[in-house]
């Protein structure tokens, strides 16, 4: 065993939960639970409903807040999307919460059938997106923008940190149909506050502009893709970074635009599988738009991913910023 090794820190089944942030870094608690509780105060029209886990996705700020609005449906995330259908129908607007395999996976046919096709005012936020979590297969949601991004009509936002997430839930509301967020809870990390930044459905957001590289990133890749280019900066690689947090209205405007400036590697980064999220959307943009650019992806495979420590498998399957650096220097060669 080298002496890094035996140097380095074991890490404990709670690694498999931990918070994303890196150590030292700001981070917000339950941005999702406060921003919904302090929307209610101005929307009578607004419910929180979850299937036995408001804890786990901070809607129990919300519950303390407004308890007569806020409904407990147990273990049954069919009937919480069927319900919540309902009572978009009488004209309330549910924030639905559960982890996103169960809204994906366990409830597809339900969200398709009770809310989607008649383009209900439904608003799905589902914690455990992507490899936010290291208990396996069952809870690890690598899957779900492609299941979300398939269904018409439905609007598909990856929020990167809790100044995004605070202000996509009012505009959320406002949006007249159903939504699916990618919801980060407990301690989240606050990284676009320096950018002065103001979420907008349907548009991305150029954070970092640079010569060499255009990293494409949603969701808390694009924190990773941000730690990436500091990192680069210091081997004399300029990399531009394009936020994309609204994965479905796709804007595709701003994509073609930075994509098609010559001479860069263009990256895309997403904390997802391979297939049918982010990256096989920009792949396609730029392939129907007849953008030719040196196009690269980094994403979680199109395989079942196991379980331990999140810091050992974000390095492990290529989404720390560390993993990052290496494989852009990797095709800058």
């Amino acid at each position: 065993m080298s002496q890094s090794t035996q140097n380095k820190p074991r890490l404990t089944t709670s690694a498999m939960i931990a918070s994303i942030a890196e150590e030292g870094q700001e981070t917000r608690a339950a941005p999702f639970g406060h921003a919904l509780a302090q929307l209610a105060n101005l929307r009578p029209d607004i419910v929180g409903m979850t299937a036995d886990l408001s804890k786990y996705t901070d809607l129990h700020i919300f519950a303390q807040a407004h308890p007569e609005r806020f409904f407990q449906m147990g273990m049954a995330e069919q009937l919480l999307m069927g319900a919540a259908g309902g009572m978009a129908k009488e004209g309330f607007t549910p924030f639905v919460t559960t982890y996103a395999v169960f809204a994906t996976r366990r409830a597809y046919d339900f969200i398709h059938q009770v809310i989607a096709e008649e383009h209900l005012n439904v608003k799905i936020c589902a914690a455990l997106p992507g490899l936010t979590t290291g208990y396996g297969p069952s809870h690890q949601a690598t899957e779900d923008i492609a299941i979300m991004r398939g269904i018409p009509g439905m609007m598909v936002i990856d929020p990167c940190d809790a100044v995004e997430i605070a202000q996509a839930v009012p505009a959320m509301a406002e949006h007249k149909g159903p939504v699916y967020m990618r919801l980060l809870r407990g301690k989240v990390p606050v990284v676009l506050e320096k950018y002065d930044y103001k979420f907008v459905p349907g548009k991305a957001h150029l954070l970092e502009d640079g010569r060499d590289v255009l990293i494409i990133s949603s969701g808390l890749m694009t924190m990773r893709a941000l730690e990436a280019a500091e990192k680069l900066r210091k081997d004399n690689v300029s990399v531009a970074v394009l936020h994309v947090p609204t994965i479905k209205p796709l804007d595709e405007k701003a994509i073609l635009e930075q994509a098609s400036k010559p001479g860069r590697l263009v990256i895309s980064a997403e904390n997802h599988t391979s297939v049918g999220g982010l990256s096989e959307a920009v792949a396609s943009l730029l392939m129907h738009k007849g953008v030719r650019a040196a196009f690269s992806a980094i994403t979680l495979p199109d395989a079942f991913l196991d379980a331990g420590a999140l810091p050992t498998l974000h390095d492990r399957y290529g989404i720390s910023s560390n993993a990052m650096v290496e494989t852009i220097k990797g095709k800058l060669k």
